[in-house]
């Protein structure tokens, strides 16, 4: 298995920077360019690009520039998503965002991580965990969200948020570390203006 390969996994697994790649980033780096350089009003293009630079993602993906990722390969939209500006997606392992998918500006999808141990983070090593933001989320501006989470159906992540472990279907959840504040009930569903 090579190291594409290993990555695409959907599952955790440990690496030393020499084991990637490098020529993996340079189609996602220059079709960023183009992307984050695009006329405000080319849809069009900004289109094309997306459907170039993602493993899956659907005409209902929408994504204002500034955006970065790692490798695009590994990031998955499965239906309508609407990323804000300033958005970072680390795709060292797989990204998979639900439908009817907000995420706030400033927000960091963070898949990668390094060692603890200052000799072995020297030499390079880390690890990665995908990422799974289910159907009907909405994530705050400025939210962190490291690898191995998954933010269930429904849910609410505050702005500002650092999401360090899994957030259940149905909450509000806030804070840092990230914690269930409460259920979503039916009357925040009609109490939008009030």
């Amino acid at each position: 298995m090579n190291f594409e390969e290993k990555m695409k996994m959907n599952k955790p697994y440990i690496s030393k920077y020499e084991d990637m790649d490098p020529t993996l980033k340079t189609n996602a780096r220059n079709l960023l360019w183009e992307f984050n350089n695009t006329k405000p009003d080319d849809n069009e293009r900004r289109q094309e690009i997306l459907r170039e630079l993602f493993g899956s993602c659907t005409p209902m993906t929408f994504i204002e520039p500034t955006f970065r990722c790692d490798y695009g390969f590994n990031i998955h939209f499965s239906g309508m998503a609407v990323i804000n500006y300033n958005c970072v997606m680390l795709d060292t392992s797989p990204i998979h965002v639900g439908k009817n998918v907000f995420i706030g500006p400033g927000t960091c999808i963070s898949c990668a991580g390094h060692a603890v141990d200052s000799k072995q983070r020297a030499e390079g090593i880390g690890d990665s965990k995908p990422i799974t933001i289910k159907d009907d989320v909405w994530i705050g501006a400025n939210c962190t969200i490291l690898g191995g989470v998954t933010i269930g159906e429904g849910s609410i992540v505050g702005a500002g948020s650092v999401v360090t472990k899994d957030i259940p279907a149905g909450v509000i959840a806030v804070g840092n570390p990230c914690k269930v504040l409460r259920e979503i009930t039916i009357e925040d569903k009609w109490n939008l203006c009030e």
